[in-house]
């Protein structure tokens, strides 16, 4: 194939399309399946039982597919698969899943983008539309629903979720669950009000408006914000409304706020 550079090592059994593009020196294993019009440039690794998708750009010396970074790690096969239309920035690391997780893998969606030195680690699941700046540090069993964004320096301990269209501040430290269309940010990093830039840029007015209303119900309020947001889904018929109160409701790891002073 003229489109795989003479350099190039790719193992026996690896599947690559004949519209995929493999830059000089990089190597790829014998497991790999990478899709059509996805671009792989130099000095890259892609190894492991590794799916990779459609109209991907994966820049110099990302690594793909690689062991997971933990002690419990035994050899079991596990997985990484990767959607179509990401762009996989310089540096990056993503690590194959463990048996801790579902399936043994973890899962990158489509439309990401991952900015130059970050690590995404074992068993992690993003959604869509995401955006996660330079050196972040995601550590495993992580989830980032869609269009959530992540600052750059920014490290999420393990098992946190970030609900959709949240944002995490650049250089935050975030230990516990962030809430859709939320703003967090610091050391630990807290909720420090709603994404409004990121909802007027999406939803109606009138949905804001909602949203707006049950947030200062749950987390302004005296109450605990578990039972305010099961209060707030017996009454409520706003979709967006729902999934904010459902996910503060579900919180494994809590919600760090800072809660008004009256």
């Amino acid at each position: 194939m003229t489109n795989i550079h003479h350099t190039a090592i790719v193992e026996q059994g690896a599947r690559i399309s004949p519209t995929a593009t493999i830059g000089a020196y990089t190597t790829i294993g014998k497991d790999v399946v990478i899709g059509g019009g996805t671009t792989v440039a130099k000095f890259c690794v892609i190894d492991g039982d590794t799916t990779i998708g459609q109209n991907n750009q994966i820049f110099s010396h990302a690594v793909l597919g690689t062991i997971p970074q933990d002690l419990k790690y035994d050899g079991e096969r596990s997985r990484l698969t990767i959607g179509d239309n990401n762009k996989i920035r310089e540096h990056t690391l993503i690590n194959t899943g463990t048996k801790g997780s579902k399936n043994s893998t973890t899962v990158i969606g489509s439309g990401n983008l991952l900015m130059a030195h970050s690590h995404i680690g074992h068993d992690c699941v993003l959604g869509d539309n995401i955006v996660i700046a330079n050196s972040c540090a995601i550590a495993g069993h992580v989830t980032l629903a869609d269009n959530c964004i992540i600052g750059g320096m920014t490290a999420i301990h393990q098992f946190c979720l970030v609900g959709t269209y949240a944002m995490v501040g650049g250089g935050s430290i975030l230990v516990q669950d962030m809430p859709p269309y939320c703003i967090c940010e610091g050391n630990r990093a807290v909720v420090r009000g709603l994404n409004i830039t990121g909802l007027r840029r999406n939803f109606a007015r009138e949905d804001i408006g909602e949203i707006k209303k049950a947030y200062k119900q749950i987390f302004e309020s005296s109450g605990q914000i578990t039972d305010t947001a099961i209060q707030i889904l017996q009454t409520t018929t706003n979709n967006h409304v729902k999934v904010l109160c459902q996910f503060v409701a579900n919180t494994n790891r809590g919600i760090a706020f800072a809660r008004k002073r009256r």
